[in-house]
């Protein structure tokens, strides 16, 4: 039986860090297993923190220069995480961050160069996983359902609370996953106008007012009434959350405490809508999951229909950086690793591209 020892590495829009999770991954008896063996978040400092976030309005030349910085930065953090613990690492997955994804136009954009990461870290690296995808016509997103299938399978839901949150389960056979819509992204810019990174345990927001009229004009957004497959990013936020919040003048209490209730809202009406069985569980991850009015507003809004489990902290937060590395895993021998079912695309693919150092 081969283990495969695999670097994860994960930046997702709510721009908290890079998450990086040294996994063991293996198969038995035809079915996937899994280790989070070592783990790590590293900040950003404020100027890569701003560079990033603005990412999407650079010039050309600024994009391409901060692809190939943040490539060898990301690789100097590999190379000395691995250093630090004396790992065996057989490949790095790297997610990368993403600065572009308007799927519609067949674009997706992770910043990250490859080749720069594996030079700079000296191993073999996976990475830019979206890409094939958007070029058969799928959504490019979400890519965590072929963990939720292989690793999670008696979960019946699987929802993940980044910046963003995405769902994923089985209908009919078939793996579906889309994103359903807001989490912590619209939380955090609002923190962020009174000099805190997050509302910690959901403290400020559980303190809050319901705002009836913000929460109707944000449940009657378009995005939600199209059909999955679909899924979305920082430029819908710009363009239909911003302006929202930003004519409001109430507390941030009471603005933190709506957008939880219509997060929630939108949460459940999925889930409640495809019927779960008696006894159904969601698995919670992302930075979302360890909010504890977010997590209560959601039992509220499920009632009887399905049960929240919050699995323990390290895997919460370096799920998704665990998933990529299995996806890698997958590339290496050859396996699909993206489903159609849950992008939209023509076929399953296997998805990923190659670079081993050149120094």
């Amino acid at each position: 039986m081969k283990i495969f020892k695999v670097l994860g590495m994960m930046s997702g829009t709510s721009l908290d860090g890079l998450d990086i999770a040294y996994c063991h991954i293996w198969n038995e008896n035809n079915r996937w297993d899994f280790e989070i063996r070592q783990t790590t978040t590293i900040s950003y400092d404020a100027d890569l923190y701003q560079n990033l976030k603005n990412a999407i309005h650079l010039s050309k030349e600024e994009h391409r220069l901060l692809h190939i910085d943040y490539g060898i930065w990301l690789g100097q953090q590999a190379k000395t995480f691995i250093e630090k613990h004396g790992l065996e690492v057989d490949f790095i997955a790297s997610h990368g961050h993403t600065s572009h994804h308007r799927p519609e136009e067949e674009v997706t954009f992770q910043l990250g160069d490859g080749q720069q990461l594996a030079n700079a870290s000296g191993y073999k690296v996976i990475c830019d996983f979206r890409s094939l995808d958007v070029t058969l016509g799928g959504q490019g997103a979400p890519l965590v359902p072929i963990g939720d299938t292989l690793l999670l399978p008696e979960y019946e839901f699987c929802l993940n609370l980044g910046g963003i949150s995405n769902i994923s389960f089985d209908t009919d056979g078939k793996r579906i996953a889309f994103d359903i819509g807001l989490a912590n992204m619209p939380l955090n810019f609002l923190t962020e106008k009174i000099n805190l990174k997050y509302d910690e345990n959901g403290q400020l927001a559980r303190k809050g007012q319901l705002l009836p009229e913000l929460l109707s004009q944000l449940n009657a957004l378009e995005y939600y009434q199209l059909p999955y497959p679909k899924s979305t990013g920082y430029e819908w936020f710009i363009e239909a959350i911003i302006p929202l919040l930003e004519r409001s003048d109430a507390k941030t209490e009471d603005l933190l405490h709506t957008i939880i209730h219509h997060n929630c809202e939108q949460i459940a009406h999925v889930i409640i809508k495809e019927k779960p069985k008696p006894n159904s569980q969601v698995l919670v991850t992302g930075g979302g999951a360890l909010n504890s009015f977010f997590m209560d507003t959601l039992q509220e809004k499920l009632g009887n229909h399905c049960k929240v489990h919050i699995p323990p902290k390290k895997f919460i937060e370096f799920k998704e950086a665990l998933v990529f590395a299995f996806m890698s895993v997958l590339k290496d021998l050859g396996q699909t690793n993206v489903y159609s079912s849950v992008t939209g695309a023509k076929q399953d693919c296997s998805s990923g591209v190659v670079f081993v150092p050149k120094n």
